[in-house]
């Protein structure tokens, strides 16, 4: 390679994934360091280095071994604010995925990151039983396959990839709109750099994790297991713990990876799990104090589910066997489930009161920190665990296409998907989304009003405006949805439109009657629907409503309790409040 290199007209070396050449880097591969030598064999080619993971440690690293002291540095913003980041326990982690996709990102294209190979396929399957567009990918496959799965992610729409951390590198989709990790990623390096193919065309994204204790067991023990040196061993025990308080900590998720990474003196995002719904902690100094004792009284040779056994008195023989149901800590936890106590002894771990001894199959282990608050010494907060509220409402604002056009975007898509397969180009080549909901949005009748969309230029407009303003006049609007209410109320209106009558939508919807009247009135207000084509009441008692109305005094007209009360509360107020909607 030398020799062709010294025949060759270079005009630049440029060192991609530049902090492989670190041992504080995330990626350390030792081949990379045999590049030091180009400024001794090449010293007057310019160099330049180039990562997107380099930390404060790794860039001065970098620096050194590449023998870059005299050259420039720029550094970007490490920030995407358009990415909502968010960790939960990852108890029930493949249910979790399920309810994470059906309710943030029913059709989009995504990917899913997991440890393992076999792990990637149970996941990939599983996806598709559910109806996803789900293909496996790991160094386990052919080449072939590999590279089929990654064309069609790529072309098509709607592909979600489960993937090992083989996944990714080159990979520049625009259109990701979540990255998924059902295991914890080693270092906040690489959780950055997999989240970090989310969202590229600067729209809102998601990068959603579950992790659990048995995550953080099973990288310890492919670290210490490794032919790295001791030294590299105790980086990447490091940067797991940096990863670990990233997933306990109770304030801005975004504020702490740009910190570690040297940005310091940002302000809280308002868009991570933390800023949203801040979690909940509790006073958690006697429960370590008992989960701590039991691992010594047990003589710190068991792993998490025996030592929890013993702390809620389970029926175990090797319990009896070992005599630890005459230990003073046996049955003393009864006051937490046993979900409960796993997730106590899984921050314990990350906070660094227990140690896992993976030669020792799993077995914790007290640490020097853990003195203090054994005696007593100290107080610990620990963080509840969130429930998953389905009813909640995600908080973000989000570029969403409204309910009532999302029969002309999916055409749409399927129109571009059509024009890619056929010249063989991924979709986004054709139109990013973008551009398409700008289609939606302004329904444009003629090239002049294509023309006008931002991202429409004249040779793309020659080629494929016709094509897309034929699909757009096939989707005229209903009458009764153009409008601007709400897609919660037009979702309503287009059941009414299908016939069916409040007591149905209600039921098809799951939402009250008193609900479907309430999306009534602001339908009628606007003048898009008759009162008396969509309320119980006759002609004579519509009449009797408005008669009582006008016979309250002024001062009273501006609220519905007079009026109910003037009526004997003989009609709801959601009722009462469609009559008022058409006066």
């Amino acid at each position: 390679m030398l020799n062709l290199l010294s025949r060759s007209p270079i005009s630049l070396f440029a060192i991609d994934e530049a902090h492989c050449v670190s041992q504080w880097g995330h990626d350390f591969r030792p081949e990379y360091q045999k590049l030091s030598r180009l400024a001794e064999l090449f010293p007057d080619i310019p160099r330049i280095a180039l990562t997107a993971t380099a930390d404060q440690r790794t860039r001065k690293e970098i620096i050194e071994q590449l023998h870059l002291q005299n050259a420039d540095i720029y550094i970007n913003s490490f920030d995407r604010p358009n990415i909502h980041y968010a960790i939960s326990e990852g108890q029930h982690a493949r249910q979790q995925l399920g309810y994470f996709l059906d309710t943030h990102h029913p059709n989009d294209a995504g990917i899913v990151y997991c440890l393992s190979r076999k792990k990637v396929e149970s996941i990939a399957e599983w996806l598709s039983r559910q109806g996803r567009l789900a293909l496996p990918y790991h160094a386990g496959l052919g080449a072939d396959i590999r590279r089929r799965h990654q064309e069609r992610f790529l072309r098509e729409d709607g592909i979600i990839i489960v993937a090992t951390i083989a996944f990714g590198m080159g990979i520049d989709k625009p259109d990701v709109r979540f990255v998924a990790h059902l295991n914890l990623p080693k270092s906040i390096e690489a959780y950055y750099q997999e989240t970090g193919r989310a969202g590229r065309d600067g729209k809102a994204a998601n990068a959603w994790m579950a992790y659990g204790l048995q995550d953080v067991i099973t990288l310890r023990q492919m670290m210490d297991n490794s032919d790295a040196s001791d030294q590299q061993k105790r980086i990447e025990h490091h940067k797991l713990e940096a990863m670990l308080g990233l997933c306990e900590m109770t304030t801005c998720r975004r504020q702490a990876i740009l910190d570690y990474f040297g940005e310091s003196g940002s302000q809280p995002c308002g868009n991570c799990d933390n800023c949203l719904n801040p979690p909940e902690t509790w006073e958690g100094k006697i429960a370590a104090q008992k989960a701590l004792s039991c691992v010594y009284r047990t003589g710190q040779r068991f792993g998490v589910n025996y030592v929890v056994k013993v702390l809620l008195s389970e029926p175990d023989n090797r319990i009896r066997q070992f005599g630890h149901d005459q230990i003073s800590t046996y049955g003393i936890g009864s006051e937490y489930s046993m979900s409960e106590w796993r997730t106590i002894f899984r921050q314990l771990i990350a906070l660094g009161f227990l140690s896992v001894d993976v030669e020792g199959f799993g077995a914790l282990r007290l640490t020097e920190k853990s003195r203090p608050l054994l005696r007593g010494e100290q107080n610990l907060q620990l963080r509840k665990e969130r429930k998953p509220d389905s009813k909640k409402k995600d908080k973000r604002e989000k570029e969403t296409v409204r309910f009532v056009d999302q029969a002309l975007w999916q055409a749409l898509k399927q129109v571009r998907l059509r024009l890619a397969q056929d010249q063989g180009v991924p979709p986004y080549i054709i139109f990013p989304d973008s551009v398409l909901m700008q289609m939606v949005a302004t329904r444009p009748s003629d090239k002049f009003g294509m023309s006008a969309i931002s991202g429409i230029g004249e040779k793309k407009l020659a080629s494929y405006g016709q094509t897309f303003l034929d699909e757009i006049q096939r989707h005229p609007r209903n009458a009764l949805l153009d409008n601007n209410l709400s897609d919660t109320v037009n979702e309503t209106l287009s059941l009414h439109a299908q016939g069916m009558d409040s007591e149905a939508i209600a039921k098809q919807r799951g939402i009250t009657i008193s609900t479907v009247y309430n999306h009534f009135s602001d339908a009628i207000e606007l003048g898009l629907l008759e009162p008396l084509d969509v309320l119980p009441l006759s002609q004579s008692e519509y009449d009797y409503i408005i008669n009582s109305y006008e016979l309250l005094p002024e001062e009273d007209r501006e609220r519905m309790k007079p009026l109910f009360e003037a009526l004997d509360g003989e009609y709801d107020y959601s009722i009462l409040r469609c009559v008022l909607a058409s006066v």
